[in-house]
């Protein structure tokens, strides 16, 4: 695989969490964040943190669950790996901010580690098949 092929199939799993990820924070769970959260939410979105953050756990994906995956040949293993990625990372998220802010959601812990499995799993996935398809 080029290094041409490995950017561009960086950016469309990029460009996949990015729309996914931003219909259920704009549309399907902002009600839940604004009930939840509504003390913790910033009136204007960091689009400079957000991207940050997208660019580099689109990466982690990438390295840990999308071309080993690639590398056994294996969709099953991209998905798990890449739940598994999303469970532990967005795990880390939520309960260390329940052990250390006051007031922290233990609601919002379980719908973000459920959301984080399941968002990095669908990436994993999407991510395989554009990986497969460039190479």
């Amino acid at each position: 695989m080029n290094i041409e092929s490995i950017i561009f199939s960086y950016l469309l799993t990029f460009l996949v969490f990015l729309i996914v990820d931003l219909l259920w924070l704009g549309v399907i769970a902002k009600g839940i964040y604004q009930k939840y959260l509504g003390g913790f939410l910033s009136d204007k979105v960091n689009w400079t943190a957000a991207f940050i953050f997208y660019f580099i756990f689109v990466l982690g994906i990438s390295i840990f669950a999308i071309y080993p995956s690639v590398n056994k040949n294996s969709i099953n293993n991209a998905i798990l790996m890449g739940a598994l990625f999303g469970f532990f990372t967005y795990a880390t998220y939520d309960l260390t901010n329940l052990a250390t802010l006051k007031s922290w959601p233990l609601s919002i812990v379980f719908i973000d580690i459920i959301w984080g499995s399941v968002l990095s799993a669908f990436v994993s996935f999407s991510g395989f098949y554009i990986v497969k398809l460039l190479t």
